[in-house]
């Protein structure tokens, strides 16, 4: 069973009964997505001008972070290949009552993200390209260094721990090129030691709010 709430900031997020948790913080879903996949990811990423990115979402969801990055994008004159996993996609009968896009060219992006295919890219915007693919991180396979930043967005390792163990972590941090990012709000000491062993540099920076910290990974050159 699912239902969607308010979080503190005004933005809604969907509550798994089932697993008794929340796509997003509670203390705010829409300042949570930017904060940390946004600021800290994407914004780094473009910080380097990059000519195109390749951004993998483990958890596309409500479509918050897919949605907020196709916005980010626009102008930039960067192509990005957007990779979007989800096992268990959102029914119109939900995602279309949540509350994140405030004018109505942002609900028509936010709706096309939703009904386009899955299992094929489809470009939305000039800097766009989106691959909805519906699998788990499990069933993926990749080709090696082929990602340049990846937001990690399951759900918390005490509610999903197969999402988190060193093999999977380490399956994912193989897909990043040099250079490649991985961000996630999960700041758990055997995450960080997890990702260490799988040939990452990790940072420890300030969470959004309602959360003391998070985690950048870096997979350095040579790595």
């Amino acid at each position: 069973m699912i239902e969607i709430i308010l979080t503190e900031d005004g933005s809604h997020t969907i509550k798994n009964h089932t697993l008794n948790e929340t796509y997003h913080s509670v203390h705010g879903a829409l300042n949570e997505s930017l904060h940390v996949f946004i600021k800290n990811g994407l914004e780094f990423i473009l910080a380097r001008s990059p000519a195109e990115i390749a951004v993998l979402e483990v958890g596309f969801g409500t479509g918050l972070n897919a949605w907020l990055t196709a916005k980010h994008m626009a102008g930039t004159r960067v192509n990005l290949h957007y990779l979007a996993l989800e096992f268990h996609p959102l029914s119109e009968s939900v995602w279309s009552q949540l509350n994140y896009a405030a004018t109505t060219d942002d609900r028509t992006l936010f709706n096309e993200l939703h009904r386009i295919s899955w299992n094929e890219p489809v470009p939305v915007t000039p800097e766009f390209l989106i691959h909805k693919i519906a699998k788990s991180v499990y069933d993926l396979e990749l080709t090696q260094s082929c990602i340049d930043l990846i937001y990690y967005d399951a759900f918390a390792p005490q509610k999903q721990p197969d999402m988190w163990t060193r093999d999977i972590l380490a399956k994912v941090a193989c897909w990043l090129k040099p250079g490649g990012v991985m961000v996630t709000y999960c700041a758990k000491g055997q995450v960080k030691r997890d990702l260490k062993a799988a040939g990452l540099t990790v940072e420890t920076l300030p969470g959004p709010p309602g959360k003391r910290e998070m985690i950048r990974a870096i997979k350095e050159p040579g790595r």
